[in-house]
């Protein structure tokens, strides 16, 4: 017989049903720290969209805004450009740099505490807990035969999860148009076509990740505890059993009855039955620990309950546990935090803020840019004289109406003229008027006499823009001037 033969027809077969997990309720400093991140997490996801920022009369006056038909991203007083996306990507790699960062130094933290999937599925147990009761109660609902009552429970759950998968569906596209008009037209059947499959989609995922998937969903589906492995090491602050102080584990009466002989693990179960994801912190690392510290908060009621000192499962790296267990003082977690790799990392992503910081402050808000007519190259006039062509784009970032001047710079004895003037009229500079926060696109034509640089079959010069009231130029374009030769 093969050997997928003897996996098919093992009596565990080749994969294992979901077993579910029901968290007990606990009270802690962690439990009261998940409440808090929680808390502000969602308000800030929930209510960004509906906070108002005045840029004047000619841009949008929301916070927080991706504006796509206008190629626009707002936030608060900072104004993103399509041609300024570096920015975004800037933040990008800031917040990869953060989660090594975060992970180097304590572990999984951000899936135990700011993860999404984490944040919603403990808003949905903590519904469930309000709905069918704590552990005990909804494992008795769970073997329970279907009724009356038990239908009525699991409705009533399912609908108060699926109104908050809804309105997270909802506040999602709130982000990419004016979230009272959006509502509006959501609502009154105006809005387009992908606004509502976008809440669909994101109804039905938060519905089924939060509601029945949860930690399959950071066991199996995210890759991030794969890749943090890399970044771990024997240093890491986590969640750790103090193996050496809890073992052999032993019940109360066995260690009055034999002092000594057992640890201070009394093997009650309650990190487990507390862990969100199922798994027994005391068998060792394993890739289901979100480090939420959950079990600390219910070990430590459990070690003061049985008169023993806290910390049996606590934040602590391999290193310092093993040394505590040869009798060195324990170490606090402040200083496991502070070593090189940390202080490598804070500074490759300081040093990214910091230049990101700069470039935004010190960018011009009003540039040019010009591209070279290629058919014809130029044109040779009646007089002798080369005529070239551009089109320039002259880009107004700023939210109120500008009068700038272009002008010429190099290209001696050449003028310019826009398509709606003249030969007559042509000049080194003019004045535009640009519309706010807007490109204005020009078509622009340039003149050299036949005798202005003869021989030479191109001349480079430059075209600037400066706001009449600037006292130096915004911003310059490097152009070629076509001749073809003499």
């Amino acid at each position: 017989m093969s050997a997928n033969s003897d996996i098919t027809n093992s009596p565990l077969g080749a994969y294992q049903k979901r077993k579910s997990v029901f968290p007990k309720a606990v009270d802690g400093t962690f439990r009261r720290l998940k409440w808090a991140i929680m808390a502000i997490t969602l308000l800030i996801y929930y209510v960004t969209p509906w906070i108002r920022w005045d840029r004047g009369p000619y841009a949008p006056d929301q916070a927080v805004l991706v504006d796509i038909a206008h190629r626009r991203f707002y936030m608060f007083s900072i104004e993103i450009w399509p041609h300024e996306f570096y920015f975004v990507a800037g933040l990008l790699v800031m917040a990869g740099i953060g989660l090594f960062l975060i992970t180097s130094a304590v572990g999984r933290a951000w899936c135990g505490y700011s993860c999404p999937q984490t944040v919603w599925t403990d808003l949905f147990q903590h519904i469930e807990r309000f709905i069918d009761g704590d552990r005990n109660a909804q494992i008795r609902l769970q073997n329970a035969p279907w009724s009356a009552g038990k239908i009525a429970r699991r409705l009533l759950k399912w609908g108060i999860w699926l109104a908050i998968a809804f309105w997270t569906g909802g506040a999602w596209i709130l982000y990419f148009g004016d979230a009272p008009t959006l509502v509006r037209d959501f609502w009154t059947g105006h809005a387009a076509p992908v606004a509502y499959m976008t809440v669909f989609v994101l109804t039905m995922t938060t519905f089924v990740f939060g509601g029945f998937m949860r930690e399959q969903v950071c066991i199996y589906m995210c890759p991030w505890p794969r890749i943090q492995t890399a970044m771990m090491d024997e240093k890491s602050l986590l969640v750790t059993y103090r193996k050496w102080r809890g073992e052999p584990r032993g019940s109360l009466k066995q260690a009055q009855a034999h002092p000594g002989a057992v640890g201070d693990c009394i093997d009650c179960n309650q990190c487990v039955a507390v862990c969100p994801t199922g798994i027994d912190i005391r068998e060792g690392p394993q890739i289901g620990c979100i480090t939420c510290a959950l079990c600390i908060d219910a070990c430590d009621k459990v070690m003061a309950q049985v008169g023993r000192p806290r910390g049996l499962i606590d934040y602590v790296t391999f290193e310092n546990a093993e040394k505590e267990q040869h009798g060195a003082a324990p170490v606090s977690a402040l200083k496991s935090i502070l070593r090189p790799r940390t202080f490598v990392y804070f500074g490759v992503w300081a040093g990214i803020g910091l230049a990101l910081l700069f470039a935004l402050t010190s960018r011009t808000r009003l540039d040019i840019s010009a591209q070279h007519d290629r058919n014809p190259l130029f044109v040779r006039m009646s007089d002798g004289a080369i005529r070239n062509a551009y089109t320039v784009k002259l880009r107004n970032m700023e939210n109120r109406p500008r009068t700038v001047r272009v002008a010429m710079i190099g290209a001696q004895g050449s003028l310019m003229w826009r398509n709606e003037e003249t030969r007559a009229q042509a000049a080194r500079s003019f004045e535009v008027k640009l519309a706010p926060d807007a490109v204005t696109k020009l078509r622009l034509f340039v003149v050299t006499p036949m005798q202005a640089g003869a021989g030479t079959t191109r001349e480079e010069f430059s075209l600037s823009v400066q706001g009449l009231e600037d006292d130096k130029i915004s911003d310059t374009e490097e152009l070629i001037i076509e001749r073809g030769g003499s």
